[in-house]
């Protein structure tokens, strides 16, 4: 089964037309949300990775999955009020109920394990840094931006470089998370607890690494899918 991308693919178009490809991605550390708009060979480059034993993976992966790519309305042809009300329902209704259910557990882990273990000191730091800007990253998208970009259309050229402007600060805001993200994987070893964890501190490891992933594909629909409907 050939696959409708290659190595000189964009890394944002080959997760657009195969979302599966996010995991693999992710564990090698290819930036597929922030830094997408270049070329996969580039990207794997960067990090020093074998260009033919990814491509042989994405090749696996993608014949593992038939070349299905779930909810591929949702990624590309949704119109842009559709793609927005997914957005907020899906994404950040989920990092809200996440952040808010994750928090007593960073907060337990790094108090009772934090002296043997520094590393959970700055896990905690790191995590309510992102929870604070997320939450306020959200809820200015859905007050103010969302509903600015569905009057692009209609709106004077003044009003047009406002909204362009506010785009462009999102896009700032998304590679800050993505920078603390990229922190949380490094201290945390790839979210690998040490052997004497708890089962706290390995749920709170496993739900970070979870976080990130439910973060990335968040960053993915807006920076890549949604904002470029408007400034490209």
């Amino acid at each position: 089964m050939k696959m409708p991308f290659d190595e000189n693919s964009l890394v944002k178009d080959i997760v657009n037309i195969f979302p599966q490809s996010s995991d693999l991605f992710k564990q090698n550390r290819l930036d597929f949300c922030c830094g997408g708009n270049r070329p996969l060979a580039e990207a794997a480059v960067e990090q020093n990775l074998d260009i033919p034993a990814i491509m042989t993976e994405l090749e696996e992966l993608y014949r593992k999955h038939n070349g299905t790519a779930e909810s591929m309305e949702v990624w590309t042809e949704t119109d842009s009020a559709e793609l927005i009300d997914h957005i907020k329902n899906k994404y950040h209704r989920e990092l809200e109920e996440e952040l808010k259910l994750l928090s007593p557990y960073v907060t337990k882990v790094a108090k009772v394990h934090g002296d043997r273990h520094e590393e959970l000191l700055k896990v905690y730091e790191l995590f309510y840094e992102l929870k604070k800007d997320l939450l306020e990253h959200t809820a200015k998208e859905e007050a103010t931006v969302f509903p600015l970009l569905l009057q692009l259309d209609t709106a004077n050229e003044e009003k047009r470089a406002e909204i362009i402007a506010e785009i462009t600060e999102l896009e700032k805001e998304h590679d800050h998370a993505g920078s603390i993200l990229k922190q949380l994987r490094e201290i945390t070893a790839d979210f690998n607890p040490p052997i004497d964890a708890c089962g706290t501190y390995r749920l709170v490891y496993k739900r970070l690494e979870a976080l990130e992933s439910h973060t990335f594909m968040h960053v993915h629909l807006e920076n890549n899918i949604l904002f470029p409907r408007y400034i490209a």
